[in-house]
């Protein structure tokens, strides 16, 4: 029988306020468990939990590799919200609330520009 590997994109820590309860380790935990080769995490409109989820997957990874085991990936991104219309356009009419983009890092330069937008969309 063949297996498929699944990984969860869209994954909500404790940091999502009113969206995720558990904490990083909990969901690194769980997806370990049910032998997913790594997982996103995602949180609304923050990367407060970026720091603990790499520095704990790397933890892991040290032990995995002593055992001759495969690494975990972690993966880094957010999910922004959008507004239509320009930045300098404030006001949003009564049938749009804005739009969830879900964004993932593919390597460093991703992460930077993420970085960026991220903490562009809390100073404006």
């Amino acid at each position: 029988m063949k297996s498929y590997r699944f990984v969860h994109l869209n994954v909500h820590s404790h940091y999502s306020i009113n969206d995720g309860c558990a904490s990083i380790k909990e969901l690194v935990d769980a997806a370990i468990k049910d032998k997913m080769p790594g997982i996103a995490i995602t949180d609304n409109g923050n990367m407060f939990g970026v720091m603990e989820f790499f520095d704990y997957v790397s933890r892991i990874n040290n032990e995995r590799r002593q055992k001759g085991k495969k690494p975990f990936k972690p993966i880094i991104g957010c999910e922004l919200y959008v507004a239509p219309g320009a930045m300098e356009d404030k006001k949003l009419g009564k049938h749009c609330k804005g739009y969830r983009l879900t964004v993932l890092a593919k390597n460093y330069q991703g992460y930077r520009n993420l970085i960026k937008i991220v903490s562009n969309s809390w100073t404006n």
